[in-house]
């Protein structure tokens, strides 16, 4: 290699190893992934699987999931799968025979999908669950949940993990 080539790849190094260290890892990589095309499966995606759809289907029936009054508060990008945070917040009354039944939080592509099942009464008032999850890889994140008259309302996500929790 000649020294010319030789010294525009240095400079070239240079600049890309400054630009990450001053916006680090993170920065980068949500920068890639804003710039990348839309997870597969649009806004409400298909359980990918049979596993998934089986759990789905033991939780809430043949119900019609609909979106809305269901909020999924997660980062767009897990650094650790071992540890990701979670918020479920849902605006469904509380009154009376009229509440929250459930709620039930799948990851698509874990070995057990279903990660946490929360049942309540009209006592626990308004919905707002916080927890910690583990995510073997990138995936659709599920929140459902059941209301006591019968309604399934959700919100979905996909999350991008950088580093396996699962094992």
């Amino acid at each position: 290699m000649d020294g010319l080539r030789r010294r525009n790849f240095l400079k070239l190094s240079a600049v890309v190893t400054a630009a990450l260290a001053g916006e680090g890892l993170t920065g980068w990589l949500r920068r890639l992934r804003a710039a990348a095309p839309p997870f597969p499966g649009g806004e409400d995606p298909d359980p990918p699987n049979e596993t998934v759809a089986r759990l789905i289907h033991d939780c809430v029936g043949d119900r019609q999931i609909k979106r809305g009054h269901v909020v999924l508060d997660m980062p767009d990008l897990a650094e650790d799968g071992r540890i990701v945070p979670v918020e479920i917040n849902s605006d469904l009354p509380v009154a009376g025979d009229d509440y929250v039944k459930a709620v039930y939080l799948f990851v698509d592509f874990n070995p057990d999908p279903l990660v946490a099942a929360y049942h309540f009464t009209p006592a626990n008032g308004p919905v707002a669950v916080t927890t910690r999850i583990k995510m073997r890889r990138t995936s659709w994140i599920r929140a459902i949940v059941e209301s006591s008259t019968g309604e399934v309302w959700a919100d979905y996500k996909k999350v991008e993990t950088t580093l396996n929790g699962c094992g």
